[in-house]
């Protein structure tokens, strides 16, 4: 399978992850805000990524591949403040952030790729 349909493959189930971690997060934890916070970043991983897919040039395709790592690492961010702050435990945390951090590593491959065939 090429990387680029990894990605989107990889980002599509994660960000369904993500929408059940939400789910859990408001009604088990009651946590609200940082429940919205990984919804956002966690399911535009994904969508920039399919964005990126249908680009029309090298440039607009590695931006939003970027944009799409941004997304990936600020998910991490969030992760790491919900088990530093108690609210996951560190089972709870250890999955999604797996997933998660295999994304960084995939786009960044994908960009560093794409940069050095332009």
């Amino acid at each position: 399978m090429e990387r680029d349909n990894l990605v989107l493959e990889k980002s599509k189930k994660f960000a369904v992850r993500v929408i059940k971690f939400y789910k859990y997060l408001c009604e088990e934890k009651k946590e609200y805000i940082l429940a919205k916070q990984i919804l956002r970043s966690g399911t535009s991983i994904g969508a920039n990524a399919r964005e990126a897919s249908k680009a029309q040039s090298k440039k607009e395709f590695i931006a939003k591949m970027n944009t799409s790592l941004k997304e990936s690492e600020e998910t991490c961010y969030w992760l790491e403040i919900l088990v530093e702050a108690e609210i996951i435990d560190t089972k709870e945390f250890e999955s999604l952030y797996s997933d998660a951090n295999e994304l960084v590593a995939i786009l960044t491959s994908i960009i560093k790729s794409s940069n050095s065939n332009q």
